[in-house]
């Protein structure tokens, strides 16, 4: 019997199901998956954590929404390695919270979290109710290392050069990072009062928050993040990762642009070619330099500042 068309392609629970005359046998059968009780997918939901939160949304009773880890994706956070891509599935269930007196779920696949009736504030995300981003990020303080909280915070409290008009950034304030942490009274928050200290706004990508602090943590100064540089006659030469203006010092991330892009890569280099003929030294810092070899980068940035006049 095949699906209704409005069935299709997408997860639905076993009542809806039902009430568009499916059979019990038809929705036990074979070309249909389970991936939580009651629903039922013609598809895996696994690899996809938008469509897994959707699948188990079917189920959701009013006042549960999706917090922890799994806001952290629908938020799209940049996550370490040891959390993987990205993909929710069996090896990652999904964290669902409720506000006192709503009881948190108890089901297979899903990490239940219940908080006191005021307790954590939440909104609508892809459509999904989900924890608000300062509340996500509070929530993250027992769970991630203090530099990766930093990248979080970062990537939070970022307002971007481009602007998607469907997405609207800043997704919070370090103001009400800071407004969630004081309420905060679980696990990590000595660690998230540190790290709150260290976020910073301007940071456009993971490595660059991760090399901010690897420079910082070495003793050198703290560079201005994604500052526009002009030549001496007021004209535009392009925006930098990162720089010392007293310095006159510039260093930026190169990532994989090299490989995903030849086009902008040759761009960045006409940049960097055109700052350096400016007058600025430019520290180049590949994926080598900083997470394999970070010595190296705190050496190469140490000697330029000298160079630049930096006493130390």
């Amino acid at each position: 019997m095949p699906l209704p068309p409005e069935r299709g392609g997408r997860a639905f629970s076993v009542n809806d199901g039902r009430d568009a005359g499916l059979t019990l046998g038809r929705l036990r059968s074979n070309d249909l998956r389970s991936p939580f009780h009651g629903i039922r997918a013609t598809e895996s939901t696994d690899d996809d954590p938008l469509e897994h939160c959707r699948a188990y949304a079917k189920r959701m009773r009013p006042g549960q929404f999706f917090s922890h880890l799994t806001a952290a994706r629908l938020w799209g956070a940049p996550l370490p390695a040891q959390f993987g891509p990205g993909a929710i599935g069996a090896a990652e269930p999904l964290h669902v919270s409720s506000c006192a007196p709503q009881r948190p779920p108890h089901t297979r696949g899903v990490i239940g979290h219940d908080f006191p009736a005021d307790g954590v504030p939440h909104q609508l995300r892809h459509g999904l109710p989900v924890a608000s981003a300062a509340a996500m990020w509070v929530q993250l303080a027992g769970l991630l290392p203090p530099d990766e909280l930093v990248v979080v915070g970062d990537y939070l409290v970022l307002d971007p050069f481009l602007l998607d008009p469907l997405d609207p950034r800043p997704y919070a304030t370090i103001a009400e990072l800071a407004d969630q942490l004081a309420a905060h009274r679980g696990r990590g928050k000595r660690a998230a009062v540190a790290a709150l200290a260290r976020v910073r706004t301007g940071a456009e990508s993971r490595p660059e928050t991760l090399l901010r602090l690897l420079l910082v943590d070495a003793g050198l100064p703290e560079p201005l993040l994604n500052q526009v540089l002009k030549d001496s006659g007021g004209r535009f030469l392009g925006r930098v990762d990162m720089v010392y203006p007293e310095w006159r010092v510039v260093v930026e991330y190169d990532g994989d642009q090299h490989r995903t892009s030849t086009a902008q890569y040759e761009r960045d280099l006409t940049r960097l070619d055109a700052i350096r003929r400016a007058g600025w030294t430019v520290i180049r810092v590949r994926k080598h330099g900083l997470f394999v070899r970070p010595e190296t980068a705190v050496a190469q940035v140490r000697a330029a500042l000298i160079a630049g006049g930096w006493h130390g």
